[in-house]
């Protein structure tokens, strides 16, 4: 049997309740989107993994009660603050200030969750989120996908390993908690890389990692490549395997914030697997209780 630390045990242990995660959307660009390293943003970035967030606009309170709104029913007292569309880090300092400490003092938030890029965390960005700490858990997801710098290029990450390696070390000084995002079923990579990539994630310093299925999505540079047949995609079974492999790098102490995942269904091409998430989850965990 394969075992993890999952985000619900991690969670329950760190606020002593279920926690529910609300999806805001501050209103950020991309430097892969606005010009300063590219226009079209990563190969396969449908709207900087935001389709369900709730924009903040200029009043942060009710976008977070209309964000608890849609949850409502489940049962949760608590909430993390979750800024993923686009790099949630790309902004002047005192416009992140203002939005991120508005959140953070909200009484039914317990935590921050920031997505952004390691090329775009400053020092006084650096300094912002050492202080917000603070006040309640900041945690900060970079988007790395990959180590393998061919594959890096394909997707247009647009920064080089060093740059992460960088990020992680400067967080961590700062006392933040970091989880990493890597995806698995990148075009051209092997089962081999993939886990390569995960043992490094494993190694870097980071506190959490979030393994995602690759996704094709209507409207994304990646779905006209699949559509001329350039690549496939990862079946059930092959995403499971791999999936499990990558896990068995992981150290008992690090969590394991997401074992796959679901794009929006309106603009899901392929695997149309995917959809199905309830039964995605219940094949994946079978069949890592299977595993030796």
């Amino acid at each position: 049997m394969i075992t993890y630390k999952s985000a619900n045990e991690y969670y329950q242990d760190l606020f002593g309740n279920k926690i529910y995660k609300l999806a805001l959307d501050g209103g950020f660009s991309c430097p892969n989107r606005d010009g300063t390293l590219g226009t079209g943003g990563c190969i396969f970035c449908s709207g900087g993994s935001g389709d369900f967030a709730v924009p903040t606009g200029n009043d942060v309170n009710t976008a977070i009660e209309t964000a608890k709104a849609l949850v409502a029913g489940k049962g949760g007292r608590k909430y993390i603050a979750y800024f993923q569309s686009y790099t949630c880090t790309y902004a002047p300092t005192e416009y992140l200030r203002d939005l991120y400490l508005k959140a953070i003092i909200h009484p039914d938030i317990a935590a921050l969750s920031i997505g952004t890029r390691p090329d775009c965390l400053p020092d006084n960005v650096i300094a912002l989120l050492h202080d917000l700490n603070k006040i309640k858990p900041v945690f900060i997801e970079l988007g790395l996908q990959t180590i393998h710098p061919k594959t890096a290029e394909y997707i247009r990450r647009g920064y080089a390993l060093e740059v992460y390696d960088t990020a992680v070390r400067r967080l961590k000084e700062a006392g933040i908690n970091i989880i990493v995002h890597m995806i698995i079923g990148l075009p051209g990579e092997t089962k081999e890389m993939a886990v390569e990539t995960a043992k490094y994630i494993a190694g870097s310093g980071a506190d959490g990692i979030k393994f995602q299925l690759l996704h094709v999505l209507k409207g994304t540079d990646l779905a006209e490549e699949y559509l001329s047949g350039k690549f496939s995609t990862l079946s059930l079974e092959e995403y499971t395997n791999i999936l499990a492999e990558c896990l068995k790098c992981i150290p008992p102490h690090m969590v394991v914030h997401r074992i796959t995942g679901d794009g929006a269904k309106r603009d899901l091409i392929a695997p149309l697997w995917s959809a199905d998430k309830k039964r995605v989850l219940n094949y994946i965990t079978k069949k890592l209780s299977e595993y030796e």
